[in-house]
């Protein structure tokens, strides 16, 4: 029985939503968890394309505010997937705004959420390779272990001296 193998492309999520005055706090910005929360969202999706079955978060990290995003602003959520391992997949997401009277756009936010696909009885079951077809894809696919792996010692399931991807960053 040959790997499933799946390309970033077919991963990838494109939701659109308009920020409304239910989603802002008392200076018209779009709160900060309902954009985590579309975030959430988009990677769900992403990450349920490539398993094929419900996917449950597992990690959010780097997560980057670089603009607030305005009432009556159009917001466009991208995800991928970015590599898999065994029973999990790691998702980036990038997220633009666009001021509709202007036409001006401007990038938000981004971060990278981690999932674990689940079988009919809700364990971690084994989901499909990604594999990058381009020089993009391949660099997120290659940092994804050192993401990986400094996820794990901040969790305190990964020993520093152990990960051997980002101590090949600090030793020469």
């Amino acid at each position: 029985m040959s790997e499933e193998v799946k390309t970033v492309k077919e991963t990838c999520t494109i939701m659109t939503e308009m920020v409304l005055p239910n989603d802002t706090n008392t200076l018209n910005n779009l709160r900060g968890g309902k954009i985590l929360h579309w975030m959430d969202i988009a990677t769900a999706i992403s990450a349920g394309k490539l398993a094929n079955r419900p996917v449950v978060t597992v990690s959010v990290d780097q997560v980057s505010f670089l603009n607030p995003i305005k009432l009556g602003d159009v917001v466009t959520i991208e995800s991928k997937v970015t590599r898999t391992f065994n029973t999990s997949i790691e998702t980036y997401v990038e997220v633009w705004a666009e001021n509709l009277p202007t036409r001006t756009k401007y990038r938000c936010n981004d971060a990278y959420y981690t999932f674990v696909a689940l079988d009919s009885n809700g364990k971690p079951t084994r989901v499909p390779r990604v594999e990058p077809q381009n020089e993009e894809e391949q660099k997120q696919f290659d940092g994804a272990l050192k993401r990986r792996q400094l996820r794990l010692i901040i969790a305190g399931r990964m020993k520093p001296e152990e990960a051997e991807e980002l101590k090949a960053l600090f030793v020469q």
